[in-house]
Order: structure tokens, then C-alpha cells, then sequence
């Protein structure tokens, strides 16, 4: 006898994993189209030009900067509202995600008006002036970020199951000491993963950190900026350096992110 279920079933496992390579080649050719647009040479070149060089060097240093700013901020936040009920939990997890839906040049409007008001110009007198100033980028890319890295830890936090920090309180632990030696630790998968996405999207940030900081060559200027302006002027060369070094940091992220499990915790 035939067997219409098996043979439906074989026909949709074909169908989806079909739909799935066709997705991923049609990524993929994107990169590539991108990456070949030039020649090695001028790639080289281009990559090690005083432009794209400080490019480099100001995108890793604020997106390393804003990083170490999330992972402070999101410990304490991502632990509270996994570990604690309180009134306005709900309210407060939706705040927090509103980044992830907010557009980016939306979230750097705003953040562009707030350093206008009087208490953002009160900021600027003591030295902490943000608009159009490489500062700017670094609150850009933490506020904008700052909910990926706050999604992942909750999830974690959610996983490790209580009961470990009850038994190191009865061994005479703190609920501190509990925290730092039992939970940490066994969140290093969690705070890894995060951190590494966290800082990648840090790296790749355009839209809030334009707004905020604008877009000033030799000041301002980070790889997206870099591949903005010179796409904007026609130079291509230079855009496609730094695409390139683009591509290369968003798939090792991507690596490092998957082999540490963070996407089963983002959501």
C-alpha cells in the first residue's frame, strides 16, 4: 500500500530544506557581491589608508566602551526581573525592549534633543558633551544595543535554577556572595555571547550614532560612517574596505554567538 503520509511528509521536508538553501544562497551572494567588488590589491590598500585605519580604531575602541557599559548596566536589571516579582515588572520588561523596536534614527533624535535640554548642556559644562563628539557614538550604541545584552542575561538567569543560591546562603553566603560565586559563574555562557553580539552590533551601528554624532570624517567617523561617506562621494574602493571589515566582524560574531547558545536566550 501507498503511504500518502510518509509521501507527504518527505515532499515538505524537501520543500522546506530547498526554501532554506535558496534563503542562504541568496545571502550569501549578497556578501560575496560586496567582497568582489574590487581587487585584492585595492582592497589592501584601502584597508590600510589613514582613513579606514582610524575608522577601525574608533569603532573598536567605543563599541568596546559601550560593551562594558551594557554588560554593567544589564547584570543587576536582567537579574532583578528574573529572579524578583515587584509591581510594574511587566511595564518595566517593555520599557526596556522598546530599542529593539524603536528605528534607530528615531532612538538618535532623541537622544540628540536630550543633550540640547538644559540638563544634557549641564553634561557638556562638566566635560561630558555628547553631541557630535565621539561620545555621542558610545550612548548611541548603548542605547540601542543595551536590550540584547539585557535579553540574553535574563534568559540565563532564568535558567540557572534558583535552588544553587539557596544552598551557598546555607552554607553561610551572603545573597552577594551567592550572586558573585554561584550565579555569575554559571552565566559566563550567557555574559559571553551577549557581550560578542552586544559588541559586533556596537561595531556595525549607523542610524542613532549619525544623528547623534553626525558625520565627520577623521572625528566621528567609524566603519559605518567610513562606508557612508565614501559611498556618498564615490569613492568605492574605500566603501567596499570598509564593508568588507564589516562582513568579516559580523561572521565571527555570528560563530562565536551561535557556539556559546545565545540565540536560545535572546527571546
Amino acid at each position: 500500500m501507498n503511504n500518502p503520509t510518509g509521501e507527504g511528509a518527505s515532499k515538505i521536508k524537501i520543500g522546506t530544506i530547498l526554501f532554506s538553501l535558496l534563503l542562504a544562497v541568496f545571502i550569501l551572494v549578497q556578501l560575496i557581491c560586496v567582497v568582489t567588488h574590487t581587487t585584492l590589491p585595492a582592497l589592501i590598500t584601502s584597508i590600510l589608508s589613514e582613513e579606514i585605519q582610524f575608522a577601525i580604531k574608533l569603532s573598536l575602541t567605543t563599541a568596546v566602551i559601550s560593551t562594558i557599559l551594557c554588560i554593567a548596566i544589564s547584570i543587576p536589571a536582567a537579574y532583578a526581573l528574573a529572579r524578583y516579582n515587584f509591581f510594574g515588572k511587566s511595564l518595566v520588561n517593555t520599557i526596556l525592549d522598546v530599542p529593539l523596536a524603536l528605528p534607530p534614527l528615531v532612538a538618535g533624535v532623541g537622544l540628540l534633543i536630550f543633550g540640547m535640554t538644559s540638563f544634557g548642556r549641564g553634561l557638556a559644562e562638566i566635560g561630558l558633551d555628547f553631541v557630535f563628539t565621539p561620545l555621542g557614538i558610545i550612548i548611541a550604541q548603548f542605547f540601542v544595543n543595551v536590550p540584547f545584552m539585557f535579553r540574553i542575561l535574563r534568559g540565563t538567569f532564568q535558567s540557572i535554577n534558583p535552588r544553587y543560591e539557596h544552598v551557598a546562603k546555607t552554607l553561610g553566603c551572603t545573597e552577594a556572595q551567592a550572586f558573585w560565586h554561584v550565579t555569575l559563574p554559571m552565566s559566563k555562557n550567557g555574559l559571553l555571547s551577549g557581550s560578542v553580539i552586544t559588541w559586533s552590533r556596537g561595531i556595525g551601528e549607523f542610524g542613532a550614532a549619525l544623528m547623534v554624532a553626525g558625520a565627520t570624517r577623521m572625528q566621528t567617523e567609524t566603519l559605518p560612517i567610513a562606508l557612508y561617506l565614501n559611498m556618498s562621494c564615490g569613492e568605492l574602493d574605500l566603501a567596499i574596505a570598509a564593508a568588507t571589515i564589516l562582513i568579516i566582524i559580523s561572521l565571527v560574531s555570528l560563530f562565536a554567538f551561535e557556539r556559546y547558545g545565545g540565540f536560545a536566550r535572546v527571546f
